[in-house]
C-alpha cells in the first residue's frame, strides 16, 4: 500500500456543526407554508443528504420520506429554505472542538487537503472563510458539484483523479454512513467520527477502518 498523504473531509458533523442555522432555516420554511415545524435536535438526525432532501424530510416531518408532494412544490421549497440559509449566513455554526489545529498540523505535515460534501457548493466557501479555513484545501467538491453525491464513489474518485492520487493514498473522513459507503465503494480507507449526524445510528455499524471520538485523534494515525 502506497503511504497515506491525503485526506478528504466531510464538512457538516466533521468540521462543523451546522445544524443549529439549518434548522432554523428549515423552520422559517414549514412556516411559511403553515406547516408543522421541529426542534433542532429532531432536524439534527435529518442532515447529511444535501439539501433538497432535508427539505423533503422536513414536509415528511421524518427521516423516511413520503412523496406525496409534486416535485415541483418541492423546488419551491428548496428555494425558499436556501433563501433562509444564505441570509443567515453560518450565523449559529460552529467549529468543532480540535478541528482548526488539526487541519493546520496536517498541512505543515505536508499532506494534501480536501472537501467532499453533500451540501450544495455555494455554502462552502462561505463557512471555510467564516473560520479561517480556505486555503487549507486544494479541493472542494459540493452535493451539486457532479452528478452523483456520497454515498456514491463518484466524488472521492474525482478528487483522486483531480489530485493526481491513487485511492491507496486517502483516507475519507467523515461523521455519516454516506462517508464510509463511499469510501468503501472507492476502495478508500475511512475514519468515522462519533460525534456527528449519522441518523441515531453508531457509526462503528459501517465499520470504517478507524472510529474515533474526537477530530484531534486523526494526529495519531501512523501513516
Amino acid at each position: 500500500m502506497q503511504e497515506i498523504n491525503t485526506f478528504l473531509f466531510d464538512l457538516d458533523g466533521t468540521l462543523v456543526d451546522s445544524v443549529p442555522d439549518l434548522a432554523t432555516a428549515l423552520n422559517k420554511m414549514l412556516s411559511d407554508h403553515q406547516l408543522p415545524t421541529y426542534d433542532e435536535h429532531v432536524i439534527r438526525h435529518w442532515v447529511g443528504n444535501g439539501a433538497r432532501v432535508l427539505v423533503e424530510r422536513g414536509l415528511s416531518g421524518g427521516a423516511e420520506i413520503n412523496h406525496h408532494h409534486m416535485q415541483s412544490d418541492v423546488d419551491a421549497l428548496l428555494e425558499n429554505f436556501l433563501f433562509y440559509y444564505r441570509t443567515l449566513d453560518t450565523k449559529s455554526t460552529a467549529l468543532y472542538e480540535g478541528v482548526f489545529d488539526t487541519l493546520h498540523t496536517l498541512k505543515q505535515r505536508g499532506c494534501t487537503l480536501a472537501l467532499i460534501t453533500n451540501k450544495p457548493s455555494e455554502f462552502i466557501e462561505p463557512i471555510l472563510s467564516s473560520f479561517s479555513l480556505s486555503s487549507l484545501f486544494s479541493l472542494t467538491i459540493g452535493g451539486d458539484s457532479l452528478s452523483e453525491k456520497k454515498p456514491s464513489a463518484l466524488p472521492l474518485l474525482h478528487a483522486c483523479e483531480q489530485l493526481n492520487i491513487s485511492p491507496s493514498q486517502c483516507v475519507m473522513v467523515g461523521d455519516s454512513k454516506n462517508d464510509i459507503l463511499a469510501a468503501k465503494a472507492a476502495n478508500i480507507k475511512s475514519i468515522g467520527l462519533t460525534y456527528g449526524y449519522n441518523y441515531g445510528e453508531s457509526i462503528a455499524t459501517y465499520q470504517p477502518d478507524w472510529v474515533f471520538d474526537s477530530f484531534s485523534e486523526i494526529l495519531t494515525l501512523h501513516y
